[in-house]
Formats: C-alpha cells, structure tokens, sequence
C-alpha cells in the first residue's frame, strides 16, 4: 500500500499521547474501528490510518508535548493538495493544541504533479546568470500611480542593475494600471533599458481577480510581454498555483508570495510550520520562485525556519526542479554578506526600502547592491569595497549600517 506521512507536534500536559494519536489514525480516516464487525473491519483496513511513530517530550519550562507520525492511504484522497491538506490536518487542525510539521509524499501522490516548470536553473537561464546571486527590487507606493509613473519607478530600478523587478502584491487590477497595459510598459522600459546596458530583466507582474479569471488575465498578460508572474498564493490556494504551473501557455515563471503566511506558521502550538507552507508545498505546486519573511529585517522569521524552507526548495528528497529561495522584507546592502554566509549563491535577494530608501534614488540603491554582492564574492568587506571608490555602497553603509 502507498501512504503520505504527516508528522505533528502536540502539547498537553496531561493528555496520553498514544491514545490522541490512536484516535487521529482512525477519526481521520475510516472514522471508527472497533465498532465494526470483523468482516468489515477486512474491507477497511486498506483505508485505515497507520500511527508511525509517538515520541514523548517534556520541556526544560515544564511543558509537555509529542511528536506524532501518521501514515494516511493514497486510496483516501485524489492527487491535489486541498485533498491531502484536508485529509492529514483538517479537521484536527482546530483540536487542541497541534501543529502539522513535516509531510512526507508517497511516489504516487507526487506523480499528479511537475513541481517549478522553470526551477533555479531555468531562471538563471532565462536572465543569462549562470551563477552569482540574483538582485530583484519590488515596486514602491504603487496604488493611485499611473503607468508613467509605474515606468518612472521601474526604469530607475532597472538601471540601477538589479536582475528581477516584482509587482508590489498590494497592487490589483485596477483603471490606472491594468495587468495588459502594465505588462507593456514595464516591458518597453525594461527593453529601453536593455539597449543602454545589455542587461535583461524579468519583471513579475502580480496576476490578481477572481480566481476563475485568473488563467485569462495570465494569459493577456503573456500577450503583452510578460515575462514572469507574481501570484498570492495562500490568498487563492495551491490548487490555484498547480493548474497556473502546469499550463503549456503560461510559460513563463511563477513566482509564489507569502501574504497570509503569518495566520499560519508562527505559533508553536498551531497551524502549520513554515517548511510545509513556504517550502514543500509551494514547490510541488509549481512555484518558481518563493518569497519569505527573512531572519534579518522588519517582517522577522527566524533563522531556523529560513533555513528549513531552504532545504525543502532544494532538497533531492522532492523530485522536482529547485525552487528560488527569496528571504524579504527589510533587506538593505549591509546585510548581503550574512545572506549569502547563510543562503550561499543559490539565492535572490529581494529589497524594497533598501532601493528605493538610497539617499540618491533607487538606481543607486541597486548599484549598490550590486558592490555589496560583488564585495562579498570577491570576500572583500564591505567597508573596503566601498573605499574602492564605490559611493553608492558607501552612502548605503552610512545609512543602514551592516557588515564592515
């Protein structure tokens, strides 16, 4: 028989855990056991829950808790996410204090899916970036701007040498800026920009609206140049994200935002870890490209669920191509040192403020950049590099600070 395995974390300070575990094996699977005749019983073993593992811990503050590993049968549920989400931690997810920590995917469940269709590599590719770190800054104070204003932004950031320029994901279909007029602006900017510096970029325009429209406005974005897409994935769900992912016509890559993560993975005693939500299944759903909060700014996770989501984007244990990794969120040049130390080069690094806040503008704010990576390749520090005559980076460690 074929299982997917979810493993939990469960406190309580009184509770027998093999007993709650026992009681998830069946109630959420064949719904109950010993009632049934024997002979029913035979027909509904192949549906019946499995308990793997109840591992029973108590804290050094005195809480007690367990991790629990469950097997649920391929047979219970079809090949789609919602069904699996459903099925592993639906309705358990509002009993008590538990939280889903890891999954692990039979061969058959994975075979309903193609993961990223462009991955690290073909984003690399796509860009002509074999292997540095990737530079993406994200739109600034967008609602109630027209498109010349949208250019203004977007050729400044160009220029400033940055390899990816993203939608802010607060920006919807709206009468000054939509999606086809958009795409076609930024495009043309970005090919202006192209013929001065021999640069390309790929700019993520963020696909909004109803979700039965959303293919349409993938699709009138592609008409008019659209070279990535940003899509708010848990706002819409991972359903969404695959059926994006696996169409032959919407062949460019997709990028998966984090918005509404927070009302799932920060708390320990619920939801769902950061590593199933940013990494495992973004990635399965076909997520190019995955953003998250980073352990070193305003909007913090930290460092060990980084690293966690890292190692499911990445990991050989999926059998499908790598998704990017992008940490987030109060991002400036001082920092990229620590990122790479704690990323590698397999990495984008992702900045809003940190170039758009440059004392000379975002240009600058992504040249700096820039000197900051090439510092850190070259194993120069910062501070020197920016006395090399880079005054874009130096104006930038005056500002923010950061490794010296």
């Amino acid at each position: 028989m074929s299982y997917c395995i979810a493993s939990y974390r469960c406190y309580d300070s009184k509770a027998d855990f093999h007993k709650k575990a026992s009681s998830i094996a069946i109630g959420m699977t064949v719904g109950s056991w010993t009632e049934l005749p024997a002979a029913k019983q035979q027909s509904m073993k192949k549906h019946l829950g499995e308990v793997i593992s109840v591992d029973v811990h108590e804290s050094e503050q005195g809480e007690r808790y367990a991790d629990i590993q469950i097997a649920y049968p391929d047979a219970n549920f079809s090949s789609d996410i919602p069904a699996l989400l459903i099925t592993v931690f639906g309705k358990i997810s509002m009993d008590g204090q538990i939280k889903l920590t890891n999954l692990q995917f039979s061969d058959t469940f994975l075979k309903a899916f193609t993961g990223p269709k462009f991955g690290i590599e073909g984003v690399r590719r796509i860009l002509g970036i074999p292997e540095r770190p990737l530079l993406m800054s994200i739109f600034k104070s967008v609602i109630g701007h027209d498109l010349d204003e949208l250019t203004r932004q977007f050729t400044a950031q160009a220029l400033g040498g940055v390899d990816l320029i993203k939608d802010d994901e607060i920006l919807f279909e709206n009468d000054l800026t939509p999606i086809e007029k958009r795409v076609a602006a930024c495009r043309k900017a970005a090919d202006d920009v192209q013929a001065q510096t021999g640069k390309k970029v790929l700019y993520a325009a963020n696909l909004t609206g109803h979700t039965f429209h959303l293919k349409e406005q993938a699709k009138k974005a592609i008409d008019s140049g659209a070279n990535a897409l940003l899509l708010n994935v848990l706002a819409y769900g991972y359903d969404v994200l695959h059926e994006l992912a696996r169409d032959p016509e919407i062949n460019i890559p997709i990028m998966a935002h984090p918005s509404l993560a927070g009302a799932y993975y920060p708390s320990p005693y619920y939801g769902i870890s950061a590593s199933v939500l940013l990494g495992q299944l973004m990635r399965i759903a076909g997520a190019d490209l995955v953003l998250f909060p980073s352990p070193y700014g305003s909007v913090v996770m930290p460092k060990e669920e980084n690293m966690a989501i890292r190692e499911q984007l990445v990991s050989p244990e999926l059998p499908f191509r790598h998704s990017f990794p992008v940490p987030s969120a109060g991002i400036h040049p001082g920092l990229v040192p620590l990122i790479l130390k704690d990323f590698g080069n397999e990495v984008i690094i992702n900045a809003g403020g940190g170039i758009h806040g440059h004392p000379e503008g975002a240009s600058a704010g992504g040249k700096a950049f820039q000197q900051a990576i090439d510092a850190a390749l070259a194993g120069t520090s910062l501070a020197d590099y920016a006395a090399q005559g880079h005054h874009e980076l130096r104006q930038a460690l005056e500002l923010w600070g950061g490794e010296r």
